[in-house]
């Protein structure tokens, strides 16, 4: 059972109602939906509590994990990749369960192409400059040719689970590709949510072929289309089962966010 709750409006300007208030059709494809938070995840709390069908349901696109983080998600035009550990991707039966991600409607409010990226922290530089309004949440998606792009994915971890930073130190597994065509999805976090998510941008890939994908480590290309959407609302959902409850979700986690992002 999940309990569903809009945690936070940070602004609303257009398509409203009478009242000033949004029609739910718009909010929702301007709300961004999240199941549980990055700092659960970052603490051992791997048990899936939202199947990718409900997913489906907030979003067409976004990134994630899966239950006991058995893999990277990457949703694209409204499909859930998994990108497993062995470095092989595919599409997440609507049966599985996550226990972390991110997803939301995605509408084009800013295109631009990106030329002579050398490297994710350029890369990451350069989308801020566009950001329509850095207090917003803004998910983008960002085609073209990898010149090099190393991502990673990880093996499904087993009870009693380690903190994330731990696990990935003799788990994570590591995938280099050289001019592989394909679509970066990344989301961007507003600094004032840092108890909730990581502040700034993290990115997942998917290959145009869909057989190869992870979170982006690296990435190094000369011509990219870069699509930003800008989405103000923000919806979570928190597991009620009681290891949920037994978490410290106060503990700071930004030294462990940061090690096991990049």
């Amino acid at each position: 059972m999940m309990t569903a709750a809009l945690m936070m409006v940070l602004s609303f300007t257009a398509c409203s109602d009478d009242d000033g208030l949004p029609t739910a059709s718009v909010a929702d494809r301007e709300t961004l939906y999240q199941t549980a938070l990055l700092q659960s995840l970052m603490q051992g709390y791997y048990d899936g509590s939202v199947s990718i069908a409900n997913v489906k349901r907030h979003g067409d696109i976004g990134i994630g994990t899966f239950d006991r983080v058995n893999g990277e998600m990457i949703v694209l035009d409204g499909v859930v990749y998994q990108a497993l550990w062995d470095g092989t991707v595919e599409v997440a039966d609507n049966q599985l369960t996550t226990p972390f991600c991110n997803v939301t409607y995605f509408d084009v409010d800013v295109e631009q192409s990106l030329t002579y990226v050398e490297s994710l922290s350029q890369l990451s530089t350069v989308l801020t400059t566009l950001l329509p309004n850095p207090n917003h949440f803004c998910m983008a998606r960002i085609d073209g040719v990898m010149q090099y792009i190393l991502v990673r994915s990880e093996l499904p971890q087993r009870k009693p689970y380690r903190p994330l930073a731990d696990a990935l130190i003799t788990d994570q597994r590591e995938y280099e590709y050289e001019n592989l065509s394909g679509t970066i999805v990344a989301l961007y976090c507003p600094k004032q949510v840092g108890m909730l998510n990581t502040p700034g941008w993290h990115f997942h890939f998917i290959s145009d072929d869909r057989m190869s994908g992870g979170h982006v480590l690296e990435v190094k290309t000369r011509l990219l289309n870069c699509k930003l959407d800008e989405t103000p609302y923000f919806r979570m959902e928190m597991p009620e089962d009681v290891s949920f409850g037994q978490l410290d979700l106060s503990k700071d986690m930004s030294d462990d966010i940061e090690s096991v992002e990049k």
